[in-house]
């Protein structure tokens, strides 16, 4: 990818947006104070999170185009490259980042559960949308972050900035629920999409030739990230994607048993196992006995 602007540090990106560096590890950027600019590829080496107040392209993060409408927030890891459709046009930013760095929460207990917040791996049409209360929250957070910034370093520094970065985190969680609720119209018979492709997927050639569809080619399929996909399953049956996906191949499994003459090596193969024992090992997990034994059983 060719001109990426790189900001491996927090006073790096407060440079670029005539921002001042109150804390080396985090910051609120006010990005009404950057400079007139045309889209460009960035690269982050740190956790970013845009509330996004203007319109500025269409944002490209990985091989997806986000639904990134005024009023929502978008979530960034470290190590990512976010690209701007560059049209030429010259725009005034505007919004709000929150920006911390790994290294402000390593050792607290956000730094050991931040694999929680799965919505930073969220990518094609996931940016989370918020309503004007849900906004308010969100700049109240932000408000505390800021007054702990601008407030004389203490003892408690720390600790107050990570807890409020950790509230605004779990706030933001409490809202995807919520949008996954309310937003049938982008989630509307994904359940149903997921049921018929692996059905598809199962009376194609493909377990003989790809072996059994992962979590991450279902997403892919239904052009979804894989964690976006995954917390969208698990909210509606209570169960994981890769859950999902093995009872659907017990399932399979069970009616194909009754089928003369198949050994249970040609079912296993059949449903794309490399290995027959990793099949039989994964029945007895899900049911309580073997294949053999579910067999002589019914």
């Amino acid at each position: 990818m060719e001109n990426i602007r790189r900001f491996e540090t927090v006073s790096d990106y407060n440079a670029f947006n005539n921002n001042e560096t109150l804390h080396p590890l985090v910051s609120v950027v006010d990005l009404s104070k950057a400079s007139p600019r045309q889209a460009s590829n960035m690269y982050f080496g740190f956790y970013t999170i845009f509330l996004k107040e203007v319109n500025c392209g269409n944002l490209r993060y990985g091989r997806h185009t986000y639904d990134y409408q005024e009023g929502t927030l978008v979530f960034i890891a470290p190590g990512q490259v976010v690209s701007v459709d560059n049209t030429g046009e010259t725009y005034q930013p505007k919004g709000t980042a929150l920006i911390f760095h790994p290294d402000l929460i390593h050792g607290t207990p956000l730094g050991r559960h931040m694999q929680d917040y799965t919505f930073f791996g969220y990518q094609s049409n996931e940016a989370l949308h918020l309503s004007e209360r849900e906004r308010k929250i969100i700049l109240d957070c932000l408000s505390k972050i800021e007054y702990e910034l601008e407030h004389a370093i203490d003892k408690h520094s720390k600790r107050l900035i990570v807890s409020n970065i950790e509230l605004y985190l779990n706030y933001c969680i409490r809202f995807y629920d919520r949008q996954f609720i309310t937003r049938d119209n982008v989630h509307k018979g994904i359940l149903e999409k997921f049921e018929k492709l692996l059905n598809d997927y199962f009376t194609s050639d493909k377990p003989q030739t790809v072996g059994l569809p992962s979590v991450s080619y279902c997403a892919e399929e239904l052009y979804l990230s894989a964690n976006y996909f995954g917390d969208l399953i698990k909210k509606e049956t209570g169960n994981t994607a890769q859950e999902y996906i093995q009872t659907k191949v017990i399932d399979l499994a069970k009616e194909r048993m009754f089928e003369p003459g198949k050994s249970v090596s040609e079912i296993a193969y059949a449903l794309g196992f490399k290995y027959p024992q990793h099949f039989s090992r994964l029945f007895k997990q899900r049911e309580g006995y073997t294949p053999n034994e579910y067999r002589t059983m019914s």
